[in-house]
């Protein structure tokens, strides 16, 4: 069979790596993927398509070809384990050799890109310049940096590929490369001003304009051709496609790597980087795919598109909203019949020339949605758990697919109710002709995005207008095509390959930040993400008047199978006129935002991994460090006995002749005094320095303990009642009775549920049992004000229910395999088990201890 021209395999290339992360139908793909390639028109905004630098050799391409393989984010399941040594091997060079011939190539194009900014920095200073300084920054913007990579790859990977051997590795060589592409995404954010500066300054200069469109690129050293004529534009794109091609010889050179090969899990690594990365700019790369032409022949692009849910007649909807480059239009799925292309029909548009952003003083209040229960959320995430753990049983023991469907879809429903009944987040759009629109989002992040896509949009000259229904048609027809989410955000739409994510503790340092152009009131928040959407978890104080905030704060943040961390940082509001009439909180403003991947092999480590995170021109520098689910179950005694953290509770209250230990007694009536209201009181971790000062106050019984939690920040207070439950030898609710309170949670007879909950308190020791009813009460008293606090029943039986029962080291080793089992089998028990006695009526001890309920299994 003929190998793919280098034309059709970039084009393959792009598809089929961009939208790796997205499941296909087979109509999709074959419409999305085979459609005749054409060139983009002249005049048009569309990205220059061009690449003559072999991928791959012919071999692979060929096969590749044959079977209709498309790229996966890991090789398919069992092909490497069984690659035959010589010929993976041989396989391996082969690759290597063809990449390496397309590397050269590239780094010549970059040099010939290079190659005139020297002279025309010379001229910048001088009376007569061609181009200006700020200009010349803006076209070959990071080029060099970009060479500079590259170059040293070459000369590392070369002599490797030349002097080839069966124990060569070059692994590491692949995952330096992947780790520094925080330098595409600068060039990439970069690219559109780049190309609109060259075209500008083409136009209004004829030097440039010839130095342009004549750039001379070097032939391969065993070429004829000594140079090649390319235009500046053309190159301009070269370092946007090369990072697909890198991602797809990484895919090719793991399908031909021994899984026992050293460079196997590096080669894995690098894959794993380069993916994520595509997939986070894969809205920004390509508009030739975007582009729509208006029945007047005008281009109208998407820009970006997502799910919202919509709160329309009272009620939430979940829709599909499309922003194109001068309207916004809100859509949702048509129902089809088997077999039929799927169609959206449109609810509803805006011309961006009539949109507007109401101010939070002016906005009306919300049309009344009622809230969804919190306890509602909560069985929906308990469902969800369960079901995964159905579905990986069946699977392991070759279940039936009929039977793993019927599962999956119970828990496509549920992770749908889900995702449309936890947003709260307001985002309100207007006509200015017209009526309001209001959406509910679960993170101040999307927010901003979709209102700094829209704003940006603005800038631009654009006219309002009126569609016609052909008009219509034609742009709403587009979207199925143009879209670039393709499923709604569950985890029942991902790949059986995709990450699980990470469940434990996230160790985050927020250090420091710069590039504010004035002083201002400034503090940082970080989400993770959690059952498909984003939670906010811990919020730095405000540094009050100053351009370079030095927060150096440390928070520890529990993961359920997150993948991203995001950082936001805001100016603080002081200003009390300024109240969102949505929800009553003063609305702060986002200076800047940034998300990174939780990479399991970065993460991972007992070492801090620090990273800095750019946005809008701001640099946040952060560290952060992971601990898994069960090495946070190893409780560690303290082996000072005059201490309070890590001591036996009965030890305590015995040598502070107290019935609740003092730590409890203070930083519960802290909390009760001016943390009451706090909003995510126990949810929002305090800063880790100042709750280690705390422990070493209460260990050491200083006498300035009332002093210091007077002037300490109310997180911190609240994470140090946390963390003394948590380093208890023993949970309260202790390990020998673990196994009993996950059995009588599950009973289903109302009245058999209560004798044993009843009778397992009453079996506690008595220290253990009045600490217990004290927090209990505690916590009730702050869910009484959910409704500035935000702090539900629910939430609090979330936030304490795995420090307060929890299995031993020993059980936790027997019964479970994983650590999304540990939160599936475990986690969401014992959230149900402190559930129960907070929504029980007073449990007092003295009526406890009176009552000889009789309860037949002895515990």
């Amino acid at each position: 069979m003929e190998p793919l021209s280098h034309r059709g395999l970039a084009r393959l290339s792009w598809i089929d790596t961009l939208y790796s992360n997205f499941s296909y139908a087979a109509d999709d793909y074959e419409a999305e993927g085979h459609e005749e390639q054409k060139g983009p028109p002249e005049g048009s905004e569309a990205m220059p398509y061009i690449d003559e630098s072999p991928t791959m050799s012919p071999q692979l391409s060929a096969r590749s070809q044959a079977s209709g393989d498309r790229v996966s984010p890991t090789p398919p399941e069992g092909l490497a384990p069984g690659v035959e040594a010589g010929k993976g091997l041989e396989m391996r060079k082969l690759v290597l050799s063809g990449f390496l011939a397309s590397e050269e190539i590239y780094i010549n194009q970059l040099e010939a890109l290079l190659l005139p900014m020297k002279p025309l920095k010379a001229t910048a200073t001088t009376s007569q310049p061609v181009l200006t300084i700020q200009q010349i920054e803006t076209i070959f913007y990071k080029v060099q940096d970009i060479y500079q990579i590259h170059k040293e790859f070459y000369d590392s990977l070369c002599p490797k590929v030349q002097q080839w051997d069966s124990q060569v590795t070059m692994g590491h060589l692949f995952q330096k490369l992947a780790s520094q592409l925080g330098v595409y995404k600068a060039f990439v954010d970069n690219y559109k001003v780049a190309l609109e500066t060259a075209e500008k300054c083409s136009q209004s200069n004829n030097q440039f304009q010839k130095i342009s469109e004549e750039l001379k690129v070097k032939g391969p050293k065993d070429s004829k051709d000594s140079h090649t004529s390319v235009t500046m534009e053309a190159l301009l794109y070269k370092p946007i496609d090369r990072v697909t091609r890198s991602t797809l010889v990484l895919h090719d050179l793991l399908k031909h790597t021994p899984v026992d090969h050293p460079d196997y899990p590096l080669l894995q690594d690098a894959l794993r980087i380069s993916q994520n990365f595509l997939s986070s700019i894969n809205e920004d790369i390509d508009p030739r795919r975007t582009a729509v032409t208006t029945p007047k022949g005008e281009t109208r692009q998407l820009v970006k598109d997502g799910f919202l849910v919509e709160v329309s007649e009272s009620s939430r909807k979940l829709r599909h909203v499309f922003l194109f480059t001068d309207v916004l239009l809100c859509a949702k799925l048509k129902k089809t019949s088997a077999g039929k292309h799927q169609q959206y029909d449109c609810k509803w548009y805006i011309p961006l020339a009539d949109l507007v952003f109401p101010s939070p003083e002016e906005s009306e209040a919300s049309p009344q949605v009622q809230p969804f229960p919190d306890h509602e959320l909560e069985d929906m995430k308990m469902k969800i758990s369960t079901l995964k753990s159905e579905i990986q049983k069946e699977k392991a023991n070759k279940g039936q697919s009929r039977a793993i469907e019927r599962l999956k879809k119970k828990m496509f429903e549920n992770e749908f109710l889900l995702l449309l009944n936890s947003p709260t987040i307001p985002f309100r759009i207007h006509n200015r002709n017209g009526k309001s629109y209001l959406f509910l989002l679960s993170s101040d992040y999307e927010r901003s995005e979709w209102r700094e896509a829209i704003q940006k949009l603005q800038k631009k000259d654009l006219q309002a207008f009126v569609l016609s229904s052909v008009e219509l048609q034609v742009l709403t027809g587009s979207c199925f095509k143009l879209r670039t989410v393709h499923n709604i955000p569950v985890t029942s739409n991902k790949d059986d390959d995709e990450s699980p994510g990470l469940y434990g503790f996230l160790h985050v340092i927020v250090h420091s930040a710069k590039g504010f152009k004035q002083s201002a009131n400034l503090y940082c928040t970080l989400e993770v993400d959690s059952f498909g959407y984003f939670v906010s978890k811990a919020k730095t104080r405000v540094f009050r008047d100053t351009a370079e905030p030095k927060w150096d704060e440390e928070f520890e943040i529990e993961l359920e199978g997150s993948q991203s961390l995001r950082i936001l940082c805001y100016e603080k509001c002081y200003d009390k006129s300024k109240v969102n009439k949505d929800n009553n909180e003063i609305v702060d403003k986002i200076m800047g935002k940034g998300q990174i991947q939780l990479d399991p092999q970065t993460v991972e480590t007992k070492n801090w991994h620090t990273d800095v995170i750019e946005m809008n021109g701001i640099k946040v520098e952060f560290s952060m460090k992971f601990t898994s689910r069960d090495m946070s179950l190893k409780r560690t005694p303290s082996k000072k006995q005059t201490g309070v953290f890590g001591v036996k509770i009965s030890v305590v209250t015995k040598r502070e002749r107290s019935k609740v230990p003092y730590i409890v007694r203070q930083c519960v009536e802290e909390v009760e005094k001016r943390g009451i209201e706090e909003v995510g009181i126990y949810r929002i971790s305090g800063v880790a320095t100042d709750i280690q000062a705390l422990k070493a106050v209460f260990d050491a019984n200083n006498k300035d303990i009332l002093l210091m939690l007077s002037d300490m920040d109310i997180n911190a207070i609240a994470g140090t009642l946390k963390l003394y439950f948590r380093e208890l030898p023993e949970p309260l609710l202790t390990d020998r009775l673990y196994l009993a309170f996950m059995e009588g949670i599950a009973l289903s007879d109302p009245a058999a549920k209560e004798n044993c909950m009843m009778h397992l308190l009453r079996s506690l020791p008595d220290p253990n049992l009045i600490t217990f009813l004290f927090l209990l009460e505690h916590l009730k008293r702050v869910a009484e004000k959910e409704p500035i606090n935000k702090m539900s029943l629910h939430n609090l039986a979330t936030v304490f229910g795995p420090t307060l029962l929890r299995p031993s080291e020993v059980e936790s080793k027997a019964h479970l395999t994983s650590a999304a089992d540990i939160w599936s089998h475990d986690v969401m028990a014992q959230v149900q088990v402190l559930l129960y006695y907070l929504q029980h009526p007073p449990i007092s001890f003295a009526e406890l201890k009176r009552n000889t309920l009789y309860f037949s299994t002895d515990v």
